[in-house]
């Protein structure tokens, strides 16, 4: 675990890349030198009446500018990102991070790897795919309109799915997969519980090694709310509950200790 801090950064520049999704730079001390891939940052909004921090997770980690790129999804008027959305270069903005335990990399070295996203879960999938050392699948579901394909397509093989056809197989990332023959050794994803259920299956069918990220909605990002807790297969020892709080011990989980 890297050291969190919680500091005053600088929107560098932003700017829309698809429908209500932004693409986000900003300027860190310490948070981008500390953070891995996997890892997510929670953003304070400057609106008085919501308190509580956004989790975004990180896209792109660029250490050498202390650089942190968040692309987020507006969920609504008047939310956190709402507010987020309309910030310009020269911006500030508190964050606290780097946040969660990212992916084990370490697990993946030298192998043939899938790096599935789902919607808003494509972009922590970019940071993870640039920084393995292995041979890259990067299997990446839309709705239907696509945002950030051709940074991946930079960094390997890249395979969508679209729901409605209009790009790649018609269907989802496990489609994808099926229609185009895909085969790897070890499996790292994020998105929509739905998606990661199916994954779970497949990796345990084939008995690959699986980490999925829980885009669960996290509250204070630091394990004390309990508002983000998933329900895990073995028992906590602390808490003797079936739990595990998907920020604290997440939010990347081998996909066998967690029920999805």
């Amino acid at each position: 675990m890297g050291t969190k801090v919680k500091e005053t950064c600088t929107v560098l520049n932003q700017e829309c890349i698809g429908k209500d999704i932004y693409s986000m730079w900003i300027q860190t001390k310490t948070i981008a030198g500390n953070a891995r891939p996997g890892q997510f940052v929670s953003v304070y909004t400057q609106d008085g009446s919501k308190l509580l921090p956004r989790p975004i997770s990180l896209c792109e980690i660029d250490k050498e500018k202390g650089a942190l790129r968040l692309v987020y999804r507006v969920t609504g008027p008047k939310t956190g990102t709402e507010s987020f959305s309309r910030l310009h270069a020269g911006a500030q903005l508190e964050l606290l991070g780097p946040l969660g335990n990212g992916f084990p990399l370490e697990e993946a070295a030298g192998r043939k790897v899938f790096l599935m996203g789902g919607g808003i879960g494509v972009p922590p999938m970019l940071e993870t795919m640039k920084q393995l050392d292995a041979k890259k699948i990067a299997v990446l579901g839309y709705r239907d309109e696509l945002f950030l394909n051709e940074e991946f397509e930079k960094n390997g093989e890249v395979y969508i799915a679209t729901e409605d056809g209009s790009a790649g197989t018609k269907g989802n990332v496990m489609d994808a997969i099926r229609e185009n023959d895909l085969e790897a050794d070890v499996i790292f994803a994020c998105g929509p519980k739905p998606m990661l259920r199916a994954i779970k299956v497949y990796a345990l069918e084939k008995g690959i090694p699986c980490w999925v990220s829980m885009e669960e909605r996290m509250a204070c990002g630091i394990g004390a709310c309990l508002g983000c807790v998933c329900q895990s297969t073995e028992t906590d020892a602390h808490s003797h509950v079936h739990n595990k709080r998907v920020c604290k011990d997440g939010p990347v989980f081998r996909s066998t200790e967690v029920e999805l």
